[in-house]
């Protein structure tokens, strides 16, 4: 799938996504999103440069400003797996637990192997209330 995603529209918009991606691994946070704010005015309907920028607002811990691009990249492709958990991540830096649980449970309903679920693990952060306590 990552291929899929990460195959931008046309090759301008890929050295753009590819720059990007290069300063993010970098840790270059101000001109990866540089980049990709140049990415969404380039190509607005391509749902991976709203959730790349949303990743390097995830990593400044700017949650709000992640939020925002994860819900229009999920708009833009629904089924978008890395935004849908980047999303249920994003919620759980806000302390919006309960939207988080949610967001997990349904991005694990499309990938049960997805690496952030440990947090939904009996005793994590976004377990159901209640998962994995013993009646005595």
């Amino acid at each position: 799938m990552w291929e899929l995603w990460a195959d931008a529209p046309d090759e301008q918009s890929q050295e753009i996504l590819n720059r990007g991606m290069t300063r993010r691994s970098s840790f270059d946070f101000l001109g990866a999103l540089e980049d990709f704010n140049q990415l969404i005015a380039y190509c607005p309907d391509y749902a991976e440069g709203y959730n790349q920028r949303a990743f390097v607002h995830y990593l400044r811990r700017d949650f709000a400003s992640a939020l925002v691009d994860l819900d229009k990249a999920l708009e833009l492709s629904p089924r978008h797996i890395a935004a849908m958990s980047g999303r249920a991540l994003s919620l759980y830096g806000l302390s919006r637990l309960e939207e988080a649980r949610a967001a997990l449970a349904e991005a694990l309903a499309l990938n049960p192997w997805l690496p952030e679920r440990h947090l939904a693990d009996p005793g994590g952060p976004l377990a159901l209330p209640g998962a994995g306590d013993v009646e005595l």
